[in-house]
């Protein structure tokens, strides 16, 4: 069963910043674009690089290893589009980050 868990405080990540957040012995890709937060499943599906770990440019998050390059708001691959990584729904409450997981 689906539920939201809290993962971060908002303002702990300014926009263009992400980075790694472990839930439940997952990890998830936290991004901040433009004000909204979105999460992908962390591991790159390249070489299993963190994509929390990456650079966010003009929407994208880039893979630290190996350059993928990934649409943060929905996880398609734009290097490899039978790549995606699966994109989780979040909600800002009360100053925290939530994701569905």
């Amino acid at each position: 069963m689906k539920a939201f868990v809290s993962v971060a405080d908002a303002s702990s990540l300014a926009p263009g910043q992400g980075r790694t957040v472990e839930v439940r012995g997952r990890k998830f890709a936290l991004w901040n674009v433009d004000g909204q937060f979105f999460a992908l499943d962390d591991d790159c599906p390249h070489r299993g690089g963190p994509l929390g770990a990456g650079v966010l440019e003009d929407g994208k998050v880039y893979c630290p290893l190996h350059g993928w390059a990934f649409d943060a708001k929905t996880g398609a691959c734009l290097s490899n589009p039978a790549r995606p990584v699966a994109c989780h729904p979040t909600r800002v409450q009360d100053g925290q980050v939530w994701i569905e997981i």
